[in-house]
C-alpha cells in the first residue's frame, strides 16, 4: 500500500501562524451542514442498516436476479423446492419455499445462517413466517450455533395453517444467553407428518433503533447520530436508477404491508427485498434529527446502452409519478397521496426542503445534453409549480442545468468528487470564486487512491481503490472540508460516500461504516473522527482571519456562533516540523479560557481496520484547556497530519 500512498505534495517548512479572527464581517449564513448520503453499494441496505436478520426471506426475484433457494439449508430428510402456488401469498411475493418429505417419522425444516452471521444476546426477537398447506401440529423456531448446534432460544407455536389461504404465524424469542460469536443460525421446522407445507415471508428482527417497528439495526444508527449530520441524501444515487434491465427505484413498491412489496433488481449485483423503503428512509431522518434531501429518478437508466434515456414524452408520465411522491410526503391527508400517507400510519407530512432530480447525468453519452435540454427543466418547472419552497437540486455538478422561470427560488448543484490526498488540499480554494446564486450540494466526496508521484488530479479507474481510509487521506479531506467551511454561503452540505460497508459483502472501498453482522466489529473510518469533530463544532458565521502567513502547510477557517463564542478549525498536511500557532479573538481578553480537540494518527498510512475480529482504531484525540494570555492571545501548536478545533 506504500506505493499507492507516496506523497506528492512537496512538504512544507512550518513557521509561526499569527491570526487575527475578527468578531463580523464573513458569510452571513451557515458555513456549511454536514451530512449522510446512503446507496446500497455493500448491502448496506438490506444486510445492512436494515435490520431484518433473515437472507431471502421472501424468495423475490426477477429476470435480472432470479428467485432462489439461496441460502436456506433442509433439515432431516426434507426437499426443499421454489413453488408458484395457485394461491400466492401476494400478487407482489408469489413465490414460496415447499418443504416436503417422504418420510412419515421425525423432523424436516429449514435453516437461515442469515446475512453471514447472526447476532444472538439476551434480549427479544420478534418474528413471524406465513405458512400454507394442512397441518395440526405445532412449529419449532430456534436460534443456535451453526458451530456447535447450541441452542439459545427454542419456541413451539401452534399450527393455524390451512390448505385454502396464507396464514401469518408470529413468534417472539428470548435467548437466555449471549452466543460467544455471530456464526448464529435460524431454524423453522415441523413433523414430517405433515408431508408438505409451503412458507413465505420468514422474518426475524432484533430490538431496532428507537423501536422502529420494521427498522435499523442501533449500532450502525448510533454510529451515523454520532456524526452530528443536518441531512441525509436518499435513497441514494445509483440506487434510484436502475440498470439495463430498467427498474428505477419505485417509491409506491416500497412503503405498506411487507406482503405487499415485490422487490427489485439492484444496481450492484443482487435482488433488493425494498423492506427499507420511503416510509423507513424518512422515519430514520426523523429519528437522528436531519433533514432528507429526496432524489427522483430523471429519466436515465445506469449504463449506456442505446435505451438507457427517456425521450421528453416517455418521461411525462415521470414527472408526475414524482409530483405524486411528494404529495404523499408533504401533501394534507385529505390529498389523494396524502391520505394513503395517513392510512400508513402518518396524518402529519414530513420535513422535506430539498429534492435533487436524478443522479451523475452527465456521466454518459447525451446524459448532460438531454439533462440540461429538457429532462432537468421538465421536472424543476412541474415541481416549483406545486412546491415553490423547495429548493431543487441539479445532479451534473455544474450550472449547465438551472431554474427556470421561478426565479425566487433558484436550483442548486450536486458536486462529486472522488480523488487522491493531494488533489483535496489543492481543491481548498475551490469554492472561492463558486456561484452564490445557484448553490452547490458536495454530495459525494471520499480520497479512493493514494498519491502517485506527479499526478495530483484524477484517479485512476483501471487501478485499485484503497482498501480503507487512510488517516492522510482523511486529513486532506479535511482540508477540503475547511475550504467548503470558507464559503458556506454558496455551500448546501457536504456528505462522504459511500456510507456503510458489509465487509462480507461489498463493491465499493473505502467506505465511512464498515461491519459484519457481529455489532462489536462495527468499524468507524478515520474519515468518520474527522466529520464527527467538523460536524459537531458547528458555528453560525465565518469571520474574516487576518494574517500575513499563506495556506499550506496548515489551513484554517473560523467563525463565531455569539458574542465572545468562536470556533477556529485547522489541520496540517505535510509538515517537516511542528506548526505553531498565536491566534487573537476580537474582544476576547486575558484569561478566557478555550478547548483545544486535537485528532491524529501513528502515521499517515494507518488506517482503522477488523483485525482478527478486532477492531483496532488508531485515531487518537486529545483535549486541552487553554488560557488566552497576554492580549488576548491563545498559543498552541499542531503537528503533522493534525485535526483540530479550538472553540472559546
Amino acid at each position: 500500500m506504500s506505493c499507492l500512498l507516496s506523497f506528492a505534495l512537496l512538504a512544507g517548512i512550518a513557521s509561526a501562524i499569527n491570526l487575527n479572527v475578527s468578531a463580523t464581517g464573513g458569510n452571513a449564513s451557515s458555513p456549511l451542514t454536514y451530512g449522510l448520503m446512503f446507496e446500497d453499494i455493500n448491502h448496506s441496505g438490506d444486510g445492512g442498516i436494515y435490520a431484518e436478520l433473515i437472507q431471502n426471506r421472501a424468495f423475490q426475484g426477477s429476470l435480472e436476479y432470479p428467485s432462489t433457494l439461496t441460502p436456506w439449508v433442509s433439515i432431516g430428510d426434507a426437499i426443499l423446492t421454489l413453488q408458484n402456488t395457485s394461491v400466492p401469498l401476494s400478487k407482489s411475493l408469489p413465490t414460496s419455499i415447499n418443504v416436503a418429505s417422504n418420510s412419515t417419522n421425525g423432523t424436516i425444516g429449514l435453516l437461515n445462517p442469515g446475512w453471514w452471521g447472526i447476532d444472538v444476546k439476551p434480549q427479544k426477537y420478534t418474528g413471524s413466517f406465513w405458512a400454507l398447506g394442512s397441518y395440526k401440529g405445532k412449529f419449532t423456531v430456534k436460534l443456535q450455533s451453526d458451530l456447535t448446534d447450541e441452542v439459545f432460544a427454542s419456541l413451539d407455536i401452534p399450527s393455524s395453517a390451512t390448505p385454502e389461504k396464507w396464514t401469518e404465524h408470529k413468534f417472539e424469542l428470548e435467548p437466555r444467553i449471549a452466543a460467544p460469536n455471530s456464526n448464529n443460525t435460524f431454524v423453522l421446522e415441523f413433523d414430517s407428518k405433515a408431508g408438505s407445507l409451503n412458507f413465505n415471508l420468514i422474518s426475524l428482527f432484533p430490538p431496532t433503533y428507537n423501536n422502529r417497528p420494521n427498522g435499523n439495526r442501533p449500532d450502525l444508527m448510533e454510529a451515523l447520530k454520532d456524526l452530528g449530520g443536518s441531512f441525509y441524501r436518499i435513497p441514494g444515487g445509483n440506487n434510484i436508477e436502475g440498470d439495463a434491465y430498467h427498474h428505477p427505484w419505485l417509491w409506491n413498491e416500497t412503503i405498506g404491508p411487507l406482503t405487499e412489496r415485490p422487490g427489485r433488481p439492484g444496481t450492484w449485483g443482487y435482488q433488493n427485498t425494498d423492506g427499507l423503503g420511503l416510509v423507513e428512509y424518512l422515519n430514520w431522518c426523523t429519528d437522528i434529527s436531519v433533514t432528507p434531501i429526496l432524489a427522483v429518478w430523471s429519466g436515465m437508466y445506469l449504463g449506456n446502452e442505446v435505451d438507457h434515456i427517456l425521450t421528453a414524452s416517455e418521461l411525462e408520465p415521470w414527472v408526475q409519478y414524482a409530483l405524486d411522491e411528494l404529495e404523499f410526503i408533504l401533501g394534507p391527508s385529505h390529498s389523494t397521496h396524502g391520505a394513503l400517507r395517513a392510512q400508513l400510519g402518518h396524518p402529519e407530512p414530513w420535513e422535506l426542503k430539498y429534492v435533487e432530480i436524478g443522479n451523475e447525468d452527465d456521466l454518459y453519452d447525451n446524459g448532460a445534453e438531454t439533462y440540461s435540454a429538457y429532462r432537468f427543466s421538465m421536472f424543476y418547472e412541474a415541481i416549483s409549480a406545486s412546491y415553490p419552497d423547495l429548493i431543487l437540486i441539479s445532479s451534473t455538478g455544474d450550472y449547465t442545468a438551472v431554474g427556470g422561470s421561478n426565479t425566487s427560488n433558484p436550483s442548486a448543484t450536486d458536486y462529486h468528487t472522488y480523488s487522491r490526498p493531494d488533489y483535496f488540499v489543492s481543491q481548498f480554494g475551490h469554492f472561492d470564486n463558486a456561484s452564490r446564486e445557484y448553490k452547490s450540494l458536495i454530495g459525494e466526496y471520499a480520497c479512493v487512491q493514494g498519491n502517485v508521484y506527479n499526478q495530483v488530479v484524477g484517479v485512476d479507474w483501471d487501478a485499485p481503490k484503497l482498501p480503507w481510509n487512510p488517516w492522510v487521506g482523511s486529513v486532506s479531506e479535511a482540508i477540503f472540508s475547511l475550504g467548503a467551511e470558507r464559503n458556506g454561503d454558496a455551500i448546501i452540505g457536504m456528505s462522504y460516500a459511500p456510507g456503510f460497508q458489509n465487509l462480507n459483502s461489498y463493491e465499493w472501498t473505502p467506505n465511512l461504516i464498515a461491519f459484519t453482522a457481529d455489532p462489536s466489529q462495527t468499524i468507524k473510518s478515520t474519515s468518520h473522527h474527522v466529520i464527527e469533530l467538523l460536524s459537531n463544532n458547528r458555528y453560525n458565521a465565518t469571520v474574516p482571519v487576518t494574517t500575513d502567513s499563506d495556506y499550506g502547510p496548515a489551513y484554517w477557517v473560523a467563525g463565531v456562533s455569539e458574542p465572545g463564542h468562536y470556533t477556529f478549525k485547522a489541520a496540517i498536511y505535510n509538515s517537516t516540523s511542528t506548526v505553531p500557532f498565536s491566534i487573537s479573538f476580537e474582544g476576547l481578553s486575558e484569561g478566557v479560557k478555550g478547548t483545544l480537540s486535537v485528532l491524529n494518527a501513528p502515521d499517515g498510512l494507518s488506517s482503522n481496520t477488523l483485525e482478527n475480529g478486532v477492531v483496532s482504531d488508531v485515531v487518537r484525540k486529545t483535549v486541552t484547556t487553554l488560557a488566552a494570555g497576554s492580549g488576548g492571545v491563545f498559543q498552541f501548536e499542531l503537528d503533522n497530519y493534525d485535526v483540530a478545533v479550538l472553540t472559546t
